[in-house]
């Protein structure tokens, strides 16, 4: 009897102790490890770029420590383009901080030899969600046609190798430029993209140097650019375009100038940028304001209220300048003022279109352009000189609807196409949402709504970019037009480039190419770098402006 007591007691305690062993790695599978990649630019010259997010989920009433990564780069180009990888812990925080990886704490960092790289830390992990963002920099020399890619192979916590779990599809990102990057040369912010390819082949970013703050105008701020003589791979240092400093006494901060479009004059040495200034401000009755100076904290804005009102006169009315280089974009004229040539005096407001103009084939300069009618509605239109920028001419409004930001291409018969931001999608969600595009066959003294006017091409409400080029395909000469802005009907996020080889009939027959899905301000502005390659310059959730270069079979 008493040795089956003992046999039973042995039972159990194997019974017991096998439980015991059963229960401790349940625990330790509860420990669940997610991983997922987003899309987006990973970019020359920003310290830390977000190329995987890992999430470990610890249960109740268990804990751990994380003291190493394992990490495969197998769907990186090459590891020549890293410089280094990162692991920073971002606690219970998950996509808000994928700009920045100030204030937190760093994990681990290693410089990759291979496809393969542990990164080594220690990490305590109470029971909750964790975050983990792995980062990498690049090298100043990482090709703009290469991709880079991470996944988590294993995590070691309790010293156990434990596997995450992939959510969502693996993605390769892109390299880019971090053109420009918050609080860079002393600007707060840099905004509104536009940029141009020289004769000469060069390329010119654009943009608004926001000295003081992200705001519109008025404010200080001027109308900058890089120059870029390698295709996008390096980018000089700022320069200034537009400035009208502290005109008539008053300080910088109320004669900001915004919103610049830069024309690219085929047949001559000529470069033209255009830009609204602001001098003083109008209070929301449209009167001027006296006696302002620095200290004062009035503000209006030129498409608020009575910001911009009839007339000419600069304590009236936002003002139209333009300025020129005949030297490949290194210097600029002094400004010329446009508004008395160009607005129709009942008009609140005569704007430039920010992005880019072009050249029609007969020579024809046109700078797509906005404004606000005699009744204060906002329209869309464009601005064209026949004799070489001497002299400018304004055209009807495209449409007999709101619509404001605008770009124009030539079509292959020789039309121009109006592709139009319209207030009208602002909150649907549904059928209708689309970009408002309108047609002329004589420079706007006609338009015609084009088929596709809020049929395709759906947008957030927000400024976009249009552009056609040549391009061989299968052998015969094409003409496509390439489109990009932030491919959404309801918030500023999936920055895409699409395709239509019909002249805008049809914009599925290419998959919209996602170059970056996470939020952002936007504004983007195409570019044909050469024969092969289109250029983008984009308001990003990486930086304030990113440029890349992609490959049209890429986009094909």
């Amino acid at each position: 009897m008493k040795l089956i007591l003992k046999l039973r007691n042995i039972q159990f305690s194997i019974a017991g102790l096998f439980w015991l062993i059963v229960m401790s790695c349940a625990a330790k599978e509860r420990i669940v490890i997610q991983e997922q990649q987003y899309q987006t630019p990973v970019l020359i010259g920003k310290k830390d770029n977000p190329i995987l997010r890992i999430k470990v989920t610890v249960p109740a009433g268990t804990s751990g420590n994380l003291t190493g990564l394992r990490l495969t780069l197998d769907g990186t180009t090459t590891v020549n383009d890293l410089n280094t990888v990162q692991v920073y812990y971002y606690g219970k925080d998950s996509l808000a901080g994928t700009m920045q990886t100030v204030n937190k704490p760093l994990f681990g960092a290693g410089t990759p030899q291979d496809n393969r790289i542990t990164i080594d830390g220690s990490q305590v992990l109470n029971p909750g969600d964790h975050y983990f963002w792995v980062t990498v920099t690049l090298s100043e020399k990482a090709d703009l046609q290469h991709l880079v890619d991470a996944q988590c192979t294993q995590l070691i916590i309790n010293d156990e190798e434990l596997r995450p779990k992939v959510n969502g599809d693996r993605i390769r990102q892109r390299i880019g430029v971090a053109v420009r990057q918050h609080g860079q040369d002393g600007v707060h912010t840099s905004r509104i993209p536009g940029l141009a390819t020289t004769n000469k082949g060069t390329l010119l970013a654009i943009f608004d140097a926001r000295y003081a703050s992200a705001r519109d105008l008025q404010g200080d701020m001027d109308i900058a650019l890089h120059r870029s003589e390698d295709g996008g791979k390096t980018w000089q240092p700022m320069q200034i375009a537009l400035d009208m400093g502290e005109w008539e006494g008053l300080p910088q901060k109320f004669n900001g100038v915004s919103d610049a479009c830069i024309l690219i004059d085929k047949n001559s040495d000529a470069i033209y940028i255009a830009g609204l200034w602001m001098h003083g401000v109008l209070d929301e009755d449209g009167n001027w304001v006296e006696h302002l100076n620095e200290q004062s904290e009035n503000w209006n804005h030129q498409w608020r209220n009575k910001g911009s009102q009839p007339g000419y006169d600069v304590k009236q009315s936002a003002q139209f300048l333009i300025t020129k280089s005949t030297d490949d974009g290194k210097t600029w004229s002094k400004p010329v003022n446009l508004t008395k040539m160009g607005k129709d005096k009942n008009w609140w407001l005569w704007a430039p279109a920010p992005g880019q103009g072009i050249t029609l084939k007969d020579g024809t300069l046109v700078f797509p352009t906005q404004g606000r009618d005699e009744t204060g509605e906002t329209f869309s239109n464009i601005t064209y000189s026949k004799d070489g920028g001497n002299t400018w001419k304004t055209s009807k409004p495209a449409l007999q609807e709101s619509t404001t930001e605008c770009m124009a291409v030539e079509l292959a018969d020789g039309s121009v196409m109006l592709n139009m931001r319209a207030n009208s999608n602002k909150g649907n969600e549904g059928a209708g949402n689309g970009r408002a595009v309108a047609v002329s066959h004589d420079l706007g003294e006609q338009w015609q709504v084009h088929s596709t006017s809020h049929q395709a091409l759906q947008e957030p409400v927000c400024m976009a970019s249009i552009i056609g080029c040549n391009y061989q395909l299968d052998g015969n000469m094409k003409h496509f037009l390439f489109f990009s802005n932030p491919n959404s009907k309801t918030k500023r996020h999936r920055m895409a480039i699409k395709v239509s080889a019909d002249e805008g009939l049809n914009w599925s027959e290419y998959k919209p190419f996602l170059l970056d899905e996470l939020n952002s301000r936007g504004y983007s502005c195409l570019t044909v770098i050469d024969n092969e390659t289109i250029g983008i310059l984009y308001e990003s959730s990486q930086a304030d402006m990113v440029f890349q270069a992609i490959k049209i079979k890429d986009l094909l």
